[in-house]
């Protein structure tokens, strides 16, 4: 399905019948509704960040739920959509910690390519509502994916920005992993603690100080 290690790893749920019976409501739903992101843009995150290579996690909560936006990257959004609210600070910060001007576009997937896996919790979500696709199931695989990557031998830099991203705290067991959790970025808590809190030189410091290649943010 994806292309790369993540198959191997992931093999169990690809087969198993609890996953195979609710990809066939996800299926569902694309069928009855518009949903986000594409389809064939749902697994992007693994897709373009294989097991092996990521060295850092930034967990989102659902995809962009407006047209043209989700393309399977948490925070990101396409080349030709306007930059959300949320992003423009992570650019902001971006720009405090390390002196990176923020692009002129909101896609990630240089970042994705580099080793970052941009996980949102949940994968999919029905046009213009927003969480409508939490509890459906999602949640049982991106758990089980947070929990593989906790058990790397490699050192991972795990970024949870916000409560929700926060509850997966307790599935980071292993002493070698980083984790940084701050505010959302987004407009409504990121003066409270996310402007300041560095993640991006504090993960790169990690990295460097583990042996491993950084980051580039750029």
């Amino acid at each position: 399905m994806i292309g790369n290690d993540w198959d191997e790893k992931l093999e169990l749920i690809w087969n198993s019948e609890g996953f195979k019976k609710f990809y066939h409501i996800v299926e569902n739903e694309y069928n009855t509704k518009t949903i986000y992101p594409p389809k064939d843009h749902i697994f992007e995150a693994l897709k373009l960040t294989s097991y092996k290579d990521t060295r850092v996690v930034i967990v989102g909560q659902d995809p962009y739920h407006g047209e043209g936006e989700a393309h399977g990257l948490s925070f990101s959004v396409q080349k030709g959509v306007k930059v959300p609210p949320s992003l423009q600070n992570i650019y902001k910060e971006l720009y405090d910690d390390l002196g990176i001007p923020p692009k002129d576009n909101g896609d990630l997937t240089s970042w994705a390519k580099n080793g970052v896996l941009l996980l949102n919790a949940v994968l999919t979500v029905v046009k213009d509502t927003p969480a409508s696709h939490r509890k459906l199931g999602w949640e049982r695989l991106t758990d089980y994916i947070i929990r593989l990557l906790n058990e790397k031998e490699e050192p991972v830099v795990f970024i949870l920005w916000g409560n929700f991203a926060k509850e997966k705290r307790n599935l980071i067991t292993n002493q070698r992993h980083l984790v940084l959790m701050s505010p959302h970025p987004s407009p409504f808590s990121a003066r409270y603690g996310f402007f300041g809190s560095k993640p991006f030189s504090k993960t790169n410091e990690f990295l460097k100080k583990n042996g491993l290649k950084e980051i580039d943010w750029s």
